[in-house]
Protein backbone atom coordinates (compact mmCIF):
# COMPACT_ATOMS: atom_id res chain seq x y z
CA UNK A 1 0.00 0.00 0.00
CA UNK A 2 2.46 2.29 1.08
CA UNK A 3 4.63 1.45 -2.18
CA UNK A 4 1.50 2.50 -3.88
CA UNK A 5 1.05 5.64 -2.47
CA UNK A 6 4.79 6.51 -3.35
CA UNK A 7 4.46 5.53 -6.97
CA UNK A 8 1.15 7.62 -7.16
CA UNK A 9 3.33 10.79 -5.32
CA UNK A 10 5.84 10.40 -8.06
CA UNK A 11 3.54 10.08 -10.96
CA UNK A 12 1.66 13.27 -10.05
CA UNK A 13 5.01 15.30 -9.23
CA UNK A 14 6.06 14.29 -12.88
CA UNK A 15 2.65 15.43 -14.27
CA UNK A 16 3.22 18.76 -12.57
CA UNK A 17 6.87 18.84 -13.78
CA UNK A 18 6.11 18.27 -17.04
CA UNK A 19 3.52 20.37 -17.10
CA UNK A 20 5.88 23.08 -16.44
CA UNK A 21 8.15 22.58 -18.66
CA UNK A 22 5.07 22.61 -21.38
CA UNK A 23 4.51 25.94 -19.69
CA UNK A 24 8.12 27.27 -20.38
CA UNK A 25 8.06 25.95 -23.69
CA UNK A 26 4.87 27.06 -25.32
CA UNK A 27 4.20 30.69 -23.73
CA UNK A 28 7.19 31.91 -25.41
CA UNK A 29 6.18 31.15 -28.68
CA UNK A 30 3.26 33.76 -28.32
CA UNK A 31 4.11 37.21 -29.28
CA UNK A 32 3.24 38.70 -25.89
CA UNK A 33 5.36 41.40 -24.75
CA UNK A 34 4.56 40.33 -20.98
CA UNK A 35 7.49 40.27 -19.08
CA UNK A 36 7.15 37.14 -16.89
CA UNK A 37 6.60 35.73 -20.73
CA UNK A 38 9.35 36.63 -22.12
CA UNK A 39 11.88 35.66 -19.19
CA UNK A 40 11.03 32.06 -20.14
CA UNK A 41 12.96 33.22 -22.66
CA UNK A 42 16.41 33.14 -20.74
CA UNK A 43 17.18 29.80 -19.45
CA UNK A 44 16.32 27.60 -22.09
CA UNK A 45 19.70 26.27 -21.41
CA UNK A 46 18.74 25.17 -18.16
CA UNK A 47 15.54 24.01 -19.16
CA UNK A 48 16.99 21.30 -21.10
CA UNK A 49 19.57 20.46 -18.15
CA UNK A 50 16.41 19.67 -15.89
CA UNK A 51 14.36 18.23 -18.53
CA UNK A 52 17.15 15.15 -18.95
CA UNK A 53 16.74 13.43 -15.44
CA UNK A 54 12.83 13.78 -15.31
CA UNK A 55 12.79 12.38 -18.41
CA UNK A 56 15.14 9.36 -17.55
CA UNK A 57 13.02 8.69 -14.58
CA UNK A 58 9.71 8.37 -16.80
CA UNK A 59 11.52 6.06 -18.51
CA UNK A 60 12.44 3.89 -15.38
CA UNK A 61 9.47 3.82 -14.01
CA UNK A 62 6.06 2.87 -15.00
CA UNK A 63 3.26 4.74 -14.09
CA UNK A 64 -0.46 5.61 -15.78
CA UNK A 65 0.21 7.73 -18.76
CA UNK A 66 3.38 7.14 -18.84
CA UNK A 67 4.23 7.39 -22.78
CA UNK A 68 1.86 10.78 -22.73
CA UNK A 69 4.72 12.81 -20.46
CA UNK A 70 7.76 10.92 -22.64
CA UNK A 71 6.11 12.43 -25.12
CA UNK A 72 5.35 16.41 -23.96
CA UNK A 73 9.41 15.96 -22.27
CA UNK A 74 10.61 14.99 -25.22
CA UNK A 75 8.87 17.39 -27.32
CA UNK A 76 9.78 20.43 -25.06
CA UNK A 77 13.40 19.08 -25.45
CA UNK A 78 13.57 18.86 -28.88
CA UNK A 79 12.09 22.50 -28.74
CA UNK A 80 14.52 24.14 -26.39
CA UNK A 81 17.55 22.35 -27.93
CA UNK A 82 16.90 23.95 -31.49
CA UNK A 83 16.82 26.67 -30.22
CA UNK A 84 20.16 26.65 -28.26
CA UNK A 85 21.80 24.24 -30.88
CA UNK A 86 23.20 27.09 -33.29
CA UNK A 87 25.16 28.51 -30.18
CA UNK A 88 27.30 25.51 -29.26
CA UNK A 89 30.49 24.34 -31.50
CA UNK A 90 28.55 21.78 -33.24
CA UNK A 91 26.54 23.96 -35.34
CA UNK A 92 28.50 25.69 -38.44
CA UNK A 93 30.42 28.79 -38.26
CA UNK A 94 28.87 32.53 -39.81
CA UNK A 95 32.16 33.71 -38.99
CA UNK A 96 35.47 32.12 -39.56
CA UNK A 97 38.64 34.09 -37.65
CA UNK A 98 40.65 36.17 -39.51
CA UNK A 99 45.06 36.58 -38.67
CA UNK A 100 45.96 39.02 -36.66
CA UNK A 101 47.03 42.08 -38.39
CA UNK A 102 48.24 45.68 -38.37
CA UNK A 103 45.53 47.95 -38.17
CA UNK A 104 42.97 45.30 -36.40
CA UNK A 105 40.75 47.72 -33.35
CA UNK A 106 40.15 45.97 -30.20
CA UNK A 107 36.59 47.15 -28.74
CA UNK A 108 35.22 45.98 -25.87
CA UNK A 109 31.92 46.13 -23.72
CA UNK A 110 30.66 46.04 -19.89
CA UNK A 111 27.69 46.96 -17.95
CA UNK A 112 29.65 47.73 -15.00
CA UNK A 113 26.51 47.63 -12.57
CA UNK A 114 26.17 51.12 -10.90
CA UNK A 115 26.04 49.72 -7.10
CA UNK A 116 29.16 48.15 -7.73
CA UNK A 117 32.04 49.86 -6.24
CA UNK A 118 34.96 47.47 -7.06
CA UNK A 119 36.22 50.51 -9.51
CA UNK A 120 40.00 49.77 -9.31
CA UNK A 121 38.79 46.03 -10.77
CA UNK A 122 36.95 47.32 -13.80
CA UNK A 123 40.12 49.68 -14.77
CA UNK A 124 42.72 46.59 -14.35
CA UNK A 125 40.43 44.74 -17.37
CA UNK A 126 39.71 47.55 -19.36
CA UNK A 127 43.98 48.42 -18.80
CA UNK A 128 44.49 44.96 -20.06
CA UNK A 129 42.22 44.56 -23.31
CA UNK A 130 43.40 48.29 -23.63
CA UNK A 131 40.78 48.66 -26.66
CA UNK A 132 40.56 50.80 -29.17
CA UNK A 133 36.88 51.35 -28.41
CA UNK A 134 35.38 51.03 -25.22
CA UNK A 135 31.57 51.50 -24.29
CA UNK A 136 30.41 51.40 -20.68
CA UNK A 137 27.30 50.98 -19.53
CA UNK A 138 25.36 51.85 -15.82
CA UNK A 139 27.78 54.61 -15.60
CA UNK A 140 26.43 57.10 -12.99
CA UNK A 141 28.69 60.06 -11.65
CA UNK A 142 30.79 57.82 -8.88
CA UNK A 143 31.46 55.45 -11.37
CA UNK A 144 32.39 58.58 -14.61
CA UNK A 145 34.22 60.16 -11.44
CA UNK A 146 36.11 57.03 -10.73
CA UNK A 147 37.07 56.27 -14.13
CA UNK A 148 38.53 59.87 -15.05
CA UNK A 149 42.05 58.77 -14.82
CA UNK A 150 41.13 55.97 -17.58
CA UNK A 151 39.20 58.11 -19.66
CA UNK A 152 41.93 60.60 -19.60
CA UNK A 153 43.94 58.17 -22.29
CA UNK A 154 41.25 58.58 -24.55
CA UNK A 155 41.14 61.08 -27.20
CA UNK A 156 37.42 61.18 -27.95
CA UNK A 157 34.52 60.46 -24.55
CA UNK A 158 31.17 60.48 -25.01
CA UNK A 159 29.57 61.26 -21.59
CA UNK A 160 26.08 60.59 -20.24
CA UNK A 161 26.03 60.02 -16.50
CA UNK A 162 22.30 58.76 -15.78
CA UNK A 163 21.52 57.53 -11.89
CA UNK A 164 18.60 55.04 -13.24
CA UNK A 165 21.05 52.32 -14.36
CA UNK A 166 20.74 53.39 -18.10
CA UNK A 167 23.79 56.28 -17.88
CA UNK A 168 26.85 55.07 -20.53
CA UNK A 169 30.16 56.63 -21.17
CA UNK A 170 31.64 55.51 -24.77
CA UNK A 171 35.46 56.31 -25.10
CA UNK A 172 37.60 55.82 -28.33
CA UNK A 173 41.03 56.86 -29.54
CA UNK A 174 40.28 55.80 -32.85
CA UNK A 175 39.41 59.34 -35.41
CA UNK A 176 35.81 60.35 -34.86
CA UNK A 177 33.44 61.85 -37.87
CA UNK A 178 30.24 61.56 -35.25
CA UNK A 179 29.64 60.53 -31.37
CA UNK A 180 26.27 60.95 -29.92
CA UNK A 181 23.67 60.05 -27.67
CA UNK A 182 20.56 59.06 -29.64
CA UNK A 183 17.03 58.40 -27.95
CA UNK A 184 15.68 55.61 -30.12
CA UNK A 185 13.12 54.53 -27.51
CA UNK A 186 9.91 56.53 -25.50
CA UNK A 187 11.60 55.23 -22.37
CA UNK A 188 15.09 56.87 -20.92
CA UNK A 189 17.71 54.71 -22.22
CA UNK A 190 20.03 56.21 -24.59
CA UNK A 191 22.08 54.41 -27.50
CA UNK A 192 25.81 55.86 -28.29
CA UNK A 193 26.49 56.01 -31.82
CA UNK A 194 29.29 56.28 -33.81
CA UNK A 195 31.01 57.28 -36.72
CA UNK A 196 34.67 56.31 -36.95
CA UNK A 197 37.83 55.92 -38.84
CA UNK A 198 40.13 52.77 -38.70
CA UNK A 199 43.80 52.34 -39.06
CA UNK A 200 43.56 51.95 -42.70
CA UNK A 201 41.04 54.23 -43.06
CA UNK A 202 37.53 52.59 -43.45
CA UNK A 203 35.10 54.43 -41.98
CA UNK A 204 32.66 52.35 -39.72
CA UNK A 205 29.57 52.71 -37.55
CA UNK A 206 29.41 52.16 -33.56
CA UNK A 207 26.34 51.24 -31.84
CA UNK A 208 26.48 50.70 -28.02
CA UNK A 209 23.11 49.00 -26.83
CA UNK A 210 21.34 48.80 -23.50
CA UNK A 211 17.38 48.54 -23.67
CA UNK A 212 15.05 47.89 -20.61
CA UNK A 213 14.61 44.21 -19.44
CA UNK A 214 11.82 42.25 -18.51
CA UNK A 215 11.64 42.84 -15.56
CA UNK A 216 8.80 43.11 -13.24
CA UNK A 217 6.77 46.15 -13.93
CA UNK A 218 8.55 46.49 -17.26
CA UNK A 219 7.32 44.61 -20.01
CA UNK A 220 9.09 44.40 -23.60
CA UNK A 221 7.83 46.41 -25.80
CA UNK A 222 9.65 49.20 -25.75
CA UNK A 223 12.80 46.92 -25.93
CA UNK A 224 11.28 45.05 -28.53
CA UNK A 225 10.67 48.38 -30.85
CA UNK A 226 13.89 50.08 -29.70
CA UNK A 227 15.92 47.01 -30.94
CA UNK A 228 14.52 46.73 -34.02
CA UNK A 229 14.38 50.40 -35.01
CA UNK A 230 17.92 50.24 -34.20
CA UNK A 231 19.05 47.74 -36.47
CA UNK A 232 17.35 49.77 -39.27
CA UNK A 233 18.65 53.19 -38.11
CA UNK A 234 22.37 51.43 -37.80
CA UNK A 235 22.15 50.34 -41.62
CA UNK A 236 20.76 53.50 -43.22
CA UNK A 237 24.48 53.55 -45.14
CA UNK A 238 26.32 50.92 -46.48
CA UNK A 239 29.09 51.64 -44.33
CA UNK A 240 30.32 48.52 -41.99
CA UNK A 241 28.52 48.38 -38.48
CA UNK A 242 29.51 47.08 -35.14
CA UNK A 243 27.05 46.83 -32.31
CA UNK A 244 27.50 45.68 -28.89
CA UNK A 245 26.48 45.91 -25.68
CA UNK A 246 24.19 44.22 -22.77
CA UNK A 247 20.72 43.44 -25.25
CA UNK A 248 18.80 42.54 -22.18
CA UNK A 249 17.89 40.13 -24.68
CA UNK A 250 19.11 36.00 -25.09
CA UNK A 251 20.69 35.53 -28.40
CA UNK A 252 18.14 32.98 -28.93
CA UNK A 253 15.40 35.23 -28.54
CA UNK A 254 12.81 35.86 -31.40
CA UNK A 255 13.48 39.68 -31.06
CA UNK A 256 17.72 39.15 -30.90
CA UNK A 257 17.34 37.20 -34.01
CA UNK A 258 14.60 39.48 -35.51
CA UNK A 259 17.57 42.14 -35.02
CA UNK A 260 20.02 40.40 -36.40
CA UNK A 261 18.07 39.51 -39.84
CA UNK A 262 16.81 43.23 -40.23
CA UNK A 263 20.75 44.58 -39.98
CA UNK A 264 21.75 41.38 -42.13
CA UNK A 265 24.25 40.76 -39.26
CA UNK A 266 26.67 38.17 -38.25
CA UNK A 267 26.95 36.63 -34.62
CA UNK A 268 30.78 35.32 -33.46
CA UNK A 269 28.56 32.84 -31.01
CA UNK A 270 26.96 30.61 -33.43
CA UNK A 271 28.84 27.67 -33.91
CA UNK A 272 31.39 28.88 -31.11
CA UNK A 273 29.44 28.68 -27.58
CA UNK A 274 27.08 30.09 -25.46
CA UNK A 275 30.04 32.34 -23.99
CA UNK A 276 27.13 33.38 -20.73
CA UNK A 277 27.64 37.28 -19.32
CA UNK A 278 25.09 37.43 -17.41
CA UNK A 279 24.45 36.63 -14.35
CA UNK A 280 28.73 36.58 -13.24
CA UNK A 281 27.34 36.21 -9.56
CA UNK A 282 25.39 33.11 -10.61
CA UNK A 283 27.16 30.36 -12.12
CA UNK A 284 24.65 28.08 -12.54
CA UNK A 285 21.89 30.99 -13.93
CA UNK A 286 23.99 32.56 -16.57
CA UNK A 287 22.39 33.80 -19.86
CA UNK A 288 24.07 35.35 -23.13
CA UNK A 289 22.49 38.77 -23.32
CA UNK A 290 26.06 40.87 -24.25
CA UNK A 291 26.13 41.02 -27.77
CA UNK A 292 28.67 41.81 -30.52
CA UNK A 293 27.18 42.15 -34.00
CA UNK A 294 29.09 42.58 -37.12
CA UNK A 295 27.92 43.51 -40.79
CA UNK A 296 29.50 41.07 -43.38
CA UNK A 297 32.74 42.96 -44.42
CA UNK A 298 33.84 43.14 -40.75
CA UNK A 299 36.34 40.08 -40.01
CA UNK A 300 36.68 39.08 -36.42
CA UNK A 301 39.87 37.96 -35.27
CA UNK A 302 38.72 37.05 -31.99
CA UNK A 303 35.70 37.28 -29.10
CA UNK A 304 35.82 36.33 -25.81
CA UNK A 305 34.69 36.92 -22.53
CA UNK A 306 36.52 39.13 -20.35
CA UNK A 307 37.51 38.58 -16.35
CA UNK A 308 34.91 39.08 -13.34
CA UNK A 309 35.06 42.63 -12.14
CA UNK A 310 32.50 42.84 -9.43
CA UNK A 311 29.58 43.61 -11.48
CA UNK A 312 26.85 41.08 -12.77
CA UNK A 313 28.10 40.85 -15.95
CA UNK A 314 31.48 40.01 -17.36
CA UNK A 315 32.91 42.20 -19.71
CA UNK A 316 32.76 41.07 -23.84
CA UNK A 317 35.44 42.10 -25.93
CA UNK A 318 36.62 41.26 -29.41
CA UNK A 319 39.22 42.36 -32.40
CA UNK A 320 37.95 43.44 -35.62
CA UNK A 321 39.20 44.45 -38.99
CA UNK A 322 37.42 46.76 -41.28
CA UNK A 323 38.43 44.82 -44.67
CA UNK A 324 35.80 43.86 -46.33
CA UNK A 325 37.60 41.85 -48.93
CA UNK A 326 39.31 39.81 -46.47
CA UNK A 327 35.51 39.42 -44.41
CA UNK A 328 34.33 38.34 -48.13
CA UNK A 329 36.81 35.20 -47.60
CA UNK A 330 35.77 34.48 -44.07
CA UNK A 331 32.34 35.08 -43.62
CA UNK A 332 29.10 33.41 -44.49
CA UNK A 333 26.05 35.18 -46.51
CA UNK A 334 23.56 36.32 -43.51
CA UNK A 335 20.13 35.28 -43.34
CA UNK A 336 17.38 37.19 -45.45
CA UNK A 337 14.10 38.67 -44.40
CA UNK A 338 11.27 37.45 -46.21
CA UNK A 339 8.45 40.20 -48.42
CA UNK A 340 6.21 39.35 -46.23
CA UNK A 341 8.06 39.85 -42.65
CA UNK A 342 9.98 42.88 -44.14
CA UNK A 343 6.61 44.45 -44.22
CA UNK A 344 5.50 43.75 -41.04
CA UNK A 345 8.78 45.16 -39.67
CA UNK A 346 8.54 48.39 -41.68
CA UNK A 347 5.48 48.64 -39.91
CA UNK A 348 6.64 48.83 -36.43
CA UNK A 349 9.72 51.08 -37.51
CA UNK A 350 7.46 53.43 -38.95
CA UNK A 351 4.91 53.34 -36.13
CA UNK A 352 7.91 53.47 -34.01
CA UNK A 353 9.35 56.54 -35.69
CA UNK A 354 6.14 58.22 -35.65
CA UNK A 355 5.91 57.80 -31.74
CA UNK A 356 9.95 59.24 -31.47
CA UNK A 357 8.72 62.25 -33.61
CA UNK A 358 5.84 62.93 -31.18
CA UNK A 359 8.35 62.99 -28.50
CA UNK A 360 10.69 64.88 -30.61
CA UNK A 361 13.29 61.97 -30.14
CA UNK A 362 13.52 61.31 -34.27
CA UNK A 363 16.99 60.28 -34.86
CA UNK A 364 19.57 62.75 -36.53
Amino acid sequence: MQLRRAMIVVAALLWLLTAVFVTVTVLPLSNSHLWWIRAMDFPRAQYVVAILPVLAVCLAFGFPGRWVVVALLLACLAWQVSRILPYTPIWPKEIRLAPEAAGAISVMSLNVLRENERYGDVIAAVQAEDPDILFLMEINDAWEQALEPLLAQYPSVLRHAKDNHYGLIAATRLPVHDLRIEYLTTDPTPTAFGELEAPGGQVFRFVGLHPQPPVPGVDTKERDAQLVYSARFARDSDVPVIVMGDFNAVVWSDVTRRFKRIGQYLDPRIGRGLLPSFDANHPILRFPIDQLYVTPDIAVVSFARGPYVGSDHFPMVARLRIDPELAATLNRAPDGVDSAELERLSEIVEKHRLELKAIDRTPR
